[in-house]
């Protein structure tokens, strides 16, 4: 046999074995639907995973979340509820893909009858981008958005809170008013200053843990990781 057809029954069974592996990771997966609603829903995977950060013995899978607009829409309705009375809201700062969450909650704070204090404004809804060093920065177009106005930021979920502590440097760098924090997922392993407003939290996952990359117990039980997490999903090893 050649070498060339070495290669390729190499690959294939390694494409195999990664196939196989994430089949047995998929049917472990389960379902955590928000009691009020029981339409908005996340899959949750048990394994081992590993970020940049920590390591975590379940991925969250928040993409239906995000990007089915009809979910989205009922994720928002949910999210700007501890707003609607009383908190005065000029733009929604999005990270981690919540743009269309944003829109609509901007919406429900704006809908009459639903809000008072927001009815008949605007709400703008921003994303930063990053610079060439990698912090978060706002375009000199949008700077007017966040300075001196009334934000809310919204995150996809809240684990080792770089994300958000990023989010939150930017802004106050740009003189922006944090009124409100939100998250669809909140792991609930940092103590913050202010309230934080989740759809999910680890009460909500049996047994869900994050450890740090050197006090990992299923590394020390010498568990392979399963899939590193990326950016809206992960990627199998």
């Amino acid at each position: 046999m050649s070498c060339y057809h070495l290669k390729v029954n190499s690959f294939n069974g390694c494409s195999i074995f990664i196939y196989e592996r994430e089949m047995i990771m998929k049917n472990k997966a389960f379902s955590v639907s928000l009691t009020k609603n029981p339409s908005v829903s996340m899959n949750v995977i048990p394994g081992h995973f590993t970020t940049s950060h920590f390591h975590a013995n379940h991925f969250l899978d928040l993409d239906d979340l995000k990007t089915n607009s009809t979910v989205a829409r009922d994720v928002a309705m949910e999210l700007a509820l501890p707003y609607l009375a009383n908190t005065l809201v000029d733009t929604i700062v999005c990270m981690e893909g919540t743009e269309v969450i944003g829109a609509y909650m901007a919406e429900e704070l704006l809908r009459e009858g639903i809000s008072v204090i927001n009815s008949g404004r605007e709400i703008h809804v921003v994303t930063p981008i990053s610079n060439v060093n990698r912090k978060l920065t706002f375009q000199s177009n949008k700077q007017e958005l966040i300075s001196n106005r009334n934000i809310i930021v919204l995150v996809s979920s809240i684990s080792s809170g770089i994300t958000l502590n990023s989010a939150l440097e930017c802004l106050s760098y740009y003189g922006g008013k944090i009124v409100g924090v939100s998250a669809l997922f909140n792991a609930d392993s940092i103590e913050y200053d202010r309230e934080i407003h989740s759809m999910f939290t680890n009460k909500d996952i049996p047994n869900y843990q994050l450890f740090t990359l050197n006090e990992c117990p299923m590394c020390k039980e010498g568990r392979k990781l399963d899939a590193i997490i990326v950016h809206d999903g992960y990627i199998k090893i």
